[in-house]
């Protein structure tokens, strides 16, 4: 299980009133249940399982419900008590979760890339050390840079949990473990210290007339694809790039960000010699060529690579 799951685990478990040493309640056993299938389970799903198992009356419900409140609020569990407009734009997306456990239409790619809370992309595992907002809040977004960074695997849940701790500390707001895994470690209105003030401008990968000291971190979105340790000029792994072509069309269309705004760290900065940093990343995101704004809240699939 993973350490979010275990949270949340852990979270239930403190609600129930039942003595210690007990065994775990029904509820509880329903959130361990779920925490085992996905690193991060969205606490509006979670609710609505309580509640189609009849246990709505249950502590562990009442808790969940808060938190899923929370979480379309783009808030982490138990952050800030919760208000009744928040409590019922929660029931409602319960109702509407318990429905899709019924066999309902699952949310189509374009309603994920504008929802709130904790989106689950098909293919894409992503925990949610913040929760997302709302996108029109987060509107300074105009461009994406990809990073890697000289970690060993299996580091990137410390090292997105130490930005998370400090949002604003040099980073990113995502990162993305050799396995696939995404950790979305920031809120998406935190400014982490990235990059190096977009210095390159020696036209050597793009023209960097219109990057060059314009790519800066208040209006670049982050992502960091750990694991090129010991070697730096070691590739992503196959699980990082079909994670980032997944994630690369999401971050593109929640933002009204173009496929000309997706840069490689070496392209807008004097970065190490040794290898192309972000390169083979960036290049597969323009070849994409994913069109934000091109599908329909209620319809659409992401674009499929070339």
């Amino acid at each position: 299980m993973s350490r979010i799951a275990a949270f949340t685990v852990c979270a239930a478990l403190a609600a129930s009133p039942a003595n210690a040493g007990a065994a775990p309640s029904p509820a509880a056993q329903l959130i361990a249940s779920a925490g085992g299938e996905r690193p991060d389970v969205p606490r509006i799903e979670l609710a609505a399982r309580l509640m189609t198992a009849g246990l709505a009356a249950s502590p562990e419900f009442t808790a969940m419900r808060e938190n899923a409140a929370r979480e379309l609020a783009g808030r982490p569990d138990g952050v800030g008590a919760v208000n009744a407009a928040e409590l019922a734009a929660a029931d409602d997306a319960i109702a509407r979760h318990v429905a899709l456990l019924h066999g309902g239409a699952p949310p189509s790619f374009c309603t994920l890339a504008h929802a709130r809370g904790r989106p689950q992309l098909p293919g894409l595992r992503v925990v949610y050390l913040h929760p997302l907002g709302d996108p029109a809040a987060a509107d300074r977004w105009r461009n994406i840079v990809a990073h890697q960074t000289e970690g060993p695997a299996g580091a990137t849940k410390n090292l997105a949990l130490a930005q998370f701790a400090h949002p604003t500390k040099r980073g990113v707001m995502l990162w993305v473990e050799t396995d696939g895994t995404v950790y979305w470690a920031t809120s998406e209105t935190a400014i982490p210290t990235q990059g190096d003030g977009a210095n390159r401008n020696d036209n050597k990968y793009i023209d960097n007339g219109p990057t060059y000291r314009a790519v800066v971190k208040t209006n670049t979105i982050g992502v960091e694809f750990n694991g090129n340790f010991p070697d730096v000029a070691k590739p992503p792994t196959d699980a990082q790039v079909q994670a980032w072509l997944i994630l690369v069309p999401f971050l593109q269309e929640r933002y009204r960000i173009p496929s000309e705004r997706v840069y490689a760290h070496n392209w807008i900065d004097f970065k190490d010699a040794r290898y192309c940093e972000g390169c083979e990343l960036a290049t597969l995101a323009r070849k994409l060529a994913y069109v934000p704004g091109a599908c329909k809240a209620d319809a659409g699939d992401p674009p499929k690579p070339h």
